[in-house]
């Protein structure tokens, strides 16, 4: 426990040492999209980018990752320590990474020692930003429906087809996809590749959704020639490396879901504390609460709900310390799409006609128009990651086991 708190002072000095001035201050000009790192980022000085560096110099962007890799190498306990001082500061979330939350760890798992030392080092310092190939216009739900085709031409691979709802293909360097190497087999015919998004024949395409901005893409791939080597795992092994890498998402998605609800890229701004945007347009009554009883009770639920859906996290986190995600993500997965949908709809309510509002319209501020686009975009989240329905089929079959009482 001593040694636990000399590492929790040499955090907080570390922090309070390391972190960029600028990204205290409310009003510094800042590119949002450097926190997602990339390629496009490499030489900047923007303030994100300098926290980013300075933070995977030490690992810390990936810190229970091993120090081989790039990590921090730090035990659990050691990164919850990083993680509560970093709140207790305040301080910004250095990187946001699909390669973090989902690549990263299939790689460590999966991957050859080559391709950990070539991919892992450079996911920790946010030199490549990764986007997403799973689903298909023909293989949503039926994920392993897909037929995006990958042919074995001696030296190199040949891929040619089309992945749908790609999150911010369009600005990605890489792409991890699920390809089509055995057209005779179903599962047993999947492969995992890597691709270089600047690789000739790969055209993303964005796709304007109901919210009004496009963080997904359809992409299209045509006779792209992909080395050998960034096959990961075996051939034709690809769907053991789907359905993990699927359990690392939906235990990331379901949380921001919660916590965020209506934050994020493409969703908006959402309005604010449920309960002090509920106080604010509606008002408190004679007896200091909120005047409308029928919401308050409504609120009070969704934050009661909310509160166990954390726990639960913890719990499952405890559970599963001695290996990977399991199955228990989809009920994650599935309580925070409902709980971040419920929580976005109930703004919407308390803000009243203040929350119907779109563009260009007198009588409406900034927060109020983000908040009708983030509650139109948060009806996205019971199908992005896995549709719900998917997910309650994965609690049925998987948690509850119910087949075995057919």
């Amino acid at each position: 426990m001593a040694d636990l708190e000399t590492f929790r002072s040499e955090v907080r000095d570390w922090l309070s040492a390391n972190y960029p001035a600028e990204l205290r201050d409310p009003n510094a000009q800042l590119d949002e999209e450097a926190v997602w790192g990339g390629q496009k980022f490499l030489n900047s000085t923007d303030p994100q980018k300098v926290w980013i560096n300075r933070m995977a110099e030490r690992g810390w962007t990936a810190p229970t990752w091993p120090r081989e890799y790039g990590g921090g190498g730090l035990s659990k306990a050691e990164a919850a320590v990083l993680d509560q001082e970093m709140a207790k500061g305040k301080y910004r979330t250095p990187l946001a990474s699909f390669g973090l939350w989902m690549l990263g760890p299939v790689l460590l798992e999966y991957a050859n020692e080559e391709q950990k030392k070539k991919y892992l080092p450079q996911i920790v310092r946010g030199e490549i930003r990764w986007c997403q190939g799973y689903s298909e216009p023909g293989a949503g739900s039926d994920l392993a429906g897909l037929a995006m085709k990958c042919e074995d031409k001696g030296d190199h691979w040949l891929v040619n087809g089309q992945k749908i709802w790609t999150s911010y293909a369009n600005k990605a360097d890489w792409i991890f996809a699920l390809v089509r190497t055995d057209t005779t087999k179903k599962h047993e015919g999947i492969s995992f590749l890597l691709i270089d998004m600047t690789t000739k024949g790969v055209e993303p395409k964005p796709l304007l959704i109901i919210s009004g901005s496009s963080p997904f893409c359809e992409t299209f791939f045509t006779d792209v020639v992909v080395p050998k080597d960034q096959l990961v795992g075996k051939l034709n092994g690809g769907w053991e490396i789907a359905k993990r890498l699927l359990q690392y998402e939906r235990q990331n998605i379901s949380g921001s879901m919660v916590a965020n609800a209506g934050l994020g890229g493409g969703m908006g701004r959402a309005a604010g504390p449920l309960e002090a945007v509920a106080k604010e347009y509606v008002g408190l009554g004679a007896d200091g609460r909120l005047a409308d009883s029928d919401l308050r009770a409504r609120i009070t639920g969704n934050k009661m709900a909310s509160q166990c859906f954390t726990l639960t996290q913890r719990r499952i986190a405890e559970e599963q310390k001695s290996g990977g995600p399991s199955a228990a993500t989809s009920i994650i997965k599935y309580a925070g799409a409902e709980l971040g949908k419920e929580r976005n709809e109930l703004l919407v309510e308390a803000m009243g006609v203040q929350g119907l509002g779109w563009e260009g319209g007198e009588g409406f501020t900034e927060r109020e128009l983000d908040q009708t686009r983030a509650w139109l975009r948060s009806k996205g989240m019971s199908i992005e990651g896995g549709t719900s329905e998917v997910q309650l089929n994965v609690v049925a079959k998987r948690v509850l086991n119910l087949l075995d009482h057919q």
